[in-house]
């Protein structure tokens, strides 16, 4: 297995602490690579946010310029280089019950109309899949929201949710599921009582039991074709495609409408939209939206 160059004298550049240069050829053959396997769309303005998140893993693995980095990354029969590359590429900005309308409307509404028309089928199978779940406060809240309405009855259903991200180093903090108290000073204090423990100082970890409802796993949703073998009843997938072109998003919201329910509901985020040509779901409310029913 190849692997990357030992770390070498970095001369001037790691003595003084100046930004490692990339030319264009460097900046265009990484973004490139980045486009097309993550969908991430980096402009010319992103050029420096590039150099700056990476020149500290370049140094540390020995990489004295941005064409040997890329030439590893092509050439390294693993995932390992693109993993890290990734974890440092991405933005992964969240907090519990953030854009708290969405949670409301998933509570309210989205989540009664999806019980009620699977109570009226016999069928007790709930399938929310939280895509780009970050650090896990999204998915962990749709799961306190979720015991909240069905109550009593949740250990009767095949519930839970899957939450997937592309990052390995957000997926482990999701799955450790514990955070700083001002992070869910946000939910309301039954919850936290609830549904969360302190572990130490300021620190408060999900309880086991709504852990264990929580499946993370590492996904790439540029994949052409998702595995899920049943499509889902609601997906969110919010602030992440703000990061794709155009004809990405496009082809993401197909994929998304493939493994969407007829009735189903998908919630993006409110500095996202699906854009009025699109026919594929029926406008709800900002950044929430609907499949048709067969």
């Amino acid at each position: 297995m190849q692997k990357a160059p030992q770390p070498t004298d970095m001369g001037n550049i790691e003595a003084s602490g100046a930004m490692m240069p990339i030319s264009d050829a460097e900046f265009n053959a990484l973004r490139t690579l980045i486009y097309n396997r993550f969908g991430i769309n980096l402009t010319d303005q992103k050029k420096s946010l590039l150099v700056g998140r990476l020149q500290k893993l370049l140094r540390q693995q020995g990489f004295t310029n941005f064409q040997s980095y890329y030439d590893f990354l092509v050439k390294e029969p693993g995932e390992k280089g693109l993993s890290d590359l990734i974890n440092l590429v991405s933005t992964n900005y969240t907090y519990f019950n953030r854009e708290k309308d969405h949670f409301d409307y998933f509570l309210q509404t989205a989540l009664p109309t999806v019980i009620s028309r699977l109570k009226q089928e016999n069928r007790r199978d709930l399938r929310v899949w939280c895509a780009g779940c970050s650090t896990g406060e999204e998915a962990y809240t749709l799961l306190m929201l979720m015991h909240e309405c069905l109550g009593q009855e949740y250990k009767h259903w095949d519930a839970g949710i899957l939450a997937t991200d592309i990052s390995e180093r957000v997926l482990e903090t999701a799955a450790t599921g514990v955070y700083p108290e001002d992070r869910i000073a946000s939910l309301p204090e039954a919850w936290r009582r609830k549904y969360f423990r302190k572990v130490s100082g300021n620190q408060w970890g999900v309880v086991d039991a709504l852990k264990k409802e929580a499946t993370f796993r590492r996904f790439n949703l540029m994949n052409t074709q998702f595995p899920f073998k049943k499509s889902f009843h609601i997906i969110f997938c919010r602030n992440v495609m703000i990061y794709f072109d155009q004809p990405t998003r496009d082809a993401l919201v197909k994929r998304f409408h493939q493994s969407t329910e007829p009735g189903g509901y998908l919630f993006i985020g409110h500095s996202e939209t699906l854009g009025r040509n699109q026919s594929l779901y029926r406008y709800l409310m900002p950044a929430a939206y609907q499949k048709g029913t067969l």
